[in-house]
């Protein structure tokens, strides 16, 4: 077991970090969540995704007393009004968030202080294959580019090994570079 200090670095709290590292490791059952999102058509390219229950830690989480909103659109170019960000974009935002929560939280518990971190994304897609007028092009992203800045109380190497780190652990990170396989079911009224 980790001795448990609290030491708020990053934001986070060390001490529940280890605490929780200890407690999964100890009862491994525990490990097992499962997130959900639902999603509604609202018109055209408009559409809605409404993120709020999830399963964690054996049982149904409660704690979020609000659902989060996110609407998705397309731009004008792609026959859409703007109502929010492409589908691809919002995959582009959790490629940048998942890793820096997991720069955080690894350089918390290396005693690394962070004064920032920011990314930058590109992912470059040829859309014939989405829009298929081309079986050629496949229909998503071709290639995705990820520029991390960090600065902290640590040498350059230690920032780069803190970020080498936490991209290995990054959950979507792996769901992006390795795949997931995804179930598709479909009911009509």
């Amino acid at each position: 077991m980790t001795a448990v200090t609290h030491t708020i670095r990053n934001g986070v709290d060390t001490g529940a970090m280890f605490a929780t590292l200890d407690l999964i490791k100890a009862q491994p059952e525990l490990a097992s969540f499962q997130f959900r999102a639902s999603n509604r058509w609202l018109g055209g390219a408009h559409n809605r995704s409404t993120i709020k229950g999830f399963y964690a830690a054996g049982g149904e989480d409660a704690t979020r007393t609000e659902a989060f909103e996110l609407d998705a659109g397309e731009p004008a170019i792609l026959l859409g009004t703007d109502t929010g960000p492409n589908p691809a974009e919002y995959l582009l935002h959790a490629l940048a968030a998942c890793p820096t929560t997991s720069i955080v939280y690894v350089a918390a518990a290396r005693k690394v202080e962070l004064l920032s971190v920011e990314s930058t994304l590109t992912g470059d897609m040829d859309v014939r294959g989405a829009l298929g007028v081309d079986d050629e092009p496949r229909n998503g992203f071709e290639r995705i580019g990820v520029s991390f800045r960090v600065t902290g109380n640590a040498p350059a190497e230690k920032l780069r090994e803190v970020v080498e780190r936490a991209t290995q652990r990054s959950a979507v990170y792996d769901m992006v570079t390795n795949g997931v396989p995804v179930a598709v079911e479909v009911a009509t009224d």
